[in-house]
């Protein structure tokens, strides 16, 4: 085994494997990790017995710095797009700290591949300290590269790297992953991991995603970057764009963004919360212009008395006034306090961005400018900009848009998935209406498109006026097909105030000869006449405990058979399922 090891290093005989890290909100590949293999054939192949040979010869280092080279060219000349991801133990790390890329002491990132380097620490036990980690990854990004945390819940020790290292991606160890679609207690795990990386500001990277069920939870928690057999196998020659068969299961096509939707409406002010320096109230005028002389980039800090946040100084106003002649002499050694210039806006950090945006209109707009302050439990965790905040609105704003029926404004089918998924997978119980017009088709043959549409938008409207939009969901599918996801607990009622409207809701529409007749006659399709009733409505619904889980198709298709026994009633019908647990809302 050693020899064989020797003439492995000696004739670099390792090949390289990619698999894909997709962006679960739209399918697209950002960067690829790079996986080891020895000879075919030899006990060497598995990465598991070519790493442990290195470390019983004591030549990790050596392997890993010749696995880099490897991945680096490889990724080069297959011309791959966004990141490479490099495994890399702490200890080679701080042993191999690169003075520059391009020498063969260290990966080599200085190619086609420069600056999109992320190094995964691949191990939380290890000789080197925290100081000299810092250090070392310090040198790192000043040349570009990012870092990554392995396999997160190993070890109470990969928290401790996260907080000492401040990584800009953290991936979620695969164990975690694996059936969180059946296991309530993983899903609080990774839900817990999702809060931590909002306040980090680190990316997340759910690894070992094997199965659908898997990937919509997955997702449904916020997670921005899956890995995994579903997505794609690591491969020497992997694809460049996801298939179609993949895409499919994200529910994406092409750039659709698909989790964004429902992402952005429940984004809240801790998604744009940044992480500034804190000084005390009392700390000298000269010392808070030090910081800001040492740390160039750093443009406002907060200032806090007893922990409570007092306001913000910003570099720029404060260097000014400094620059004036005599302004150092007299403020130098008083309180950094006095150039707080307004009373800050603080806000916590589960405000919705809706909220957030109504603070500003309501309060001094100087705020929009200035940024404001975001605290979690009455404690002070960052600051916020006007600037991210419009940035965010924004792409709320247009993600409403792409997802919206063009007629009613509602939103479509993504987004209707999506909040089933989420639903399904919290635990919390939820009832689904499906509403249906009958004798739609004939309606709008005889009236004409204009009058139908004007049928549907009723529809919508007074669907929209029976519900909670605090707690309810409206969707439109299509055509005159809805969805109702009801949390109220009188969903019951709302359901039937629904039926009971629809009659004079849509009485708008009718000639006084066919309210007269209570229908009209018109041709079918083989040419005879034909008479039809009015527009009527039916309701079905399936309610759900909570308990049991459904995936958003399972759901759809139990209200569709509802909403089919509702149908079966002439006029305006609501058709309750009773063979899932009935009213559980109640």
């Amino acid at each position: 085994m050693q020899a064989m090891f020797d003439t492995v290093l000696r004739q670099e005989a390792l090949t390289s494997l990619f698999q894909p890290i997709v962006d679960l909100e739209d399918g697209k590949i950002v960067g690829y990790e790079g996986l080891i293999r020895g000879p075919v054939g030899t006990p060497l192949h598995s990465p598991v017995e070519l790493f442990d040979a290195a470390r019983r010869e004591g030549r990790t280092g050596e392997l890993e710095l010749l696995c880099h080279r490897k991945h680096i060219d490889n990724f080069d000349s297959l011309r791959l797009p966004g990141r490479l991801f490099l495994n890399m133990s702490p200890d080679v790390v701080t042993v191999a700290a690169p003075t520059d890329f391009r020498s063969d002491s260290a990966p080599r990132t200085q190619n086609r591949s420069g600056g999109r380097i992320v190094v995964e620490l691949t191990e939380t036990s290890t000789a080197a300290s925290y100081a000299q980690l810092r250090e070392a990854t310090g040198k790192y990004r000043g040349m570009g590269v990012q870092f990554a945390i392995d396999d997160l819940g190993e070890g109470f020790a990969s928290l401790r790297l996260w907080s000492e290292l401040r990584p800009e991606f953290v991936k979620i160890d695969q164990y975690f992953v694996r059936d969180i679609d059946s296991d309530s207690l993983k899903r609080r795990v990774v839900r817990s991991i999702a809060e931590i990386a909002l306040h980090s500001g680190a990316i997340l990277v759910a690894e070992g995603i094997e199965t659908e069920a898997e990937l919509a939870v997955v997702r449904s928690l916020g997670i921005q970057y899956g890995q995994g057999y579903l997505l794609g196998r690591p491969s020497a020659e992997p694809v460049h764009i996801l298939p179609r068969e993949t895409m499919g299961m994200l529910g994406a096509r092409g750039d659709v963004a698909v989790g964004s939707a429902m992402r952005s409406r429940n984004a809240t002010a801790g998604k744009i919360l940044r992480e500034v320096p804190t000084v005390s109230n009392e700390m000298p005028t000269n010392e808070v212009y030090r910081i800001f002389q040492e740390q160039a980039e750093l443009q406002v800090l907060a200032v806090l008395r007893d922990g409570v946040p007092q306001g913000l100084i910003h570099r720029s106003r404060m260097l000014d006034r400094l620059a004036r002649p005599y302004q150092r002499e007299l403020y130098g050694t008083k309180p950094c306090a006095h150039f707080i210039e307004n009373a800050p806006l603080v806000v916590d950090q589960h405000t919705s961005l809706q909220d957030l945006a109504h603070l500003f209109t309501e309060n001094n707009p100087h705020h929009l400018f200035e940024g404001f302050i975001i605290t979690a439990s009455g404690k002070f965790a960052g600051v916020g900009t006007g600037f991210d905040l419009l940035r965010e609105i924004t792409q709320m704003q247009m993600d409403a848009a792409r997802y919206a029926n063009p007629l009613t404004q509602l939103p479509g089918n993504v987004p209707i998935n999506e909040h089933l998924e989420m639903l399904a997978h919290s635990g919390t119980p939820f009832a689904v209406c499906y509403a249906d017009l009958d004798h739609f088709k004939p309606f709008n043959d005889l009236y004409g498109y204009r009058v139908g549409d004007d049928a549907i938008q009723l529809t919508a409207t007074l669907l929209r006026n029976h519900i909670d939009p605090e707690v309810d969901f409206l969707g439109h599918i299509g055509g005159d097909d809805f969805i109702v996801v009801f949390r109220s607990a009188n969903w019951r009622e709302r359901c039937q105030a629904i039926v009971d409207g629809f009659a004079a809701t849509t009485r708008c529409l009718y000639r006084q000869e066919h309210l007269d007749a209570g229908g009209y006659v018109a041709l079918n399709r083989q040419g005879q006449e034909v008479f039809h009733q009015l527009l009527s409505i039916s309701l079905g619904v399936v309610t759900l405990d909570g308990i049991a889980q459904h995936s958003s198709a399972h759901i759809s298709e139990m209200a569709a058979v509802a909403k089919a026994q509702a149908k079966k009633v002439s006029g305006n019908a609501l058709f309750v399922e009773r063979r899932v647990k009935a009213d559980p809302i109640h």
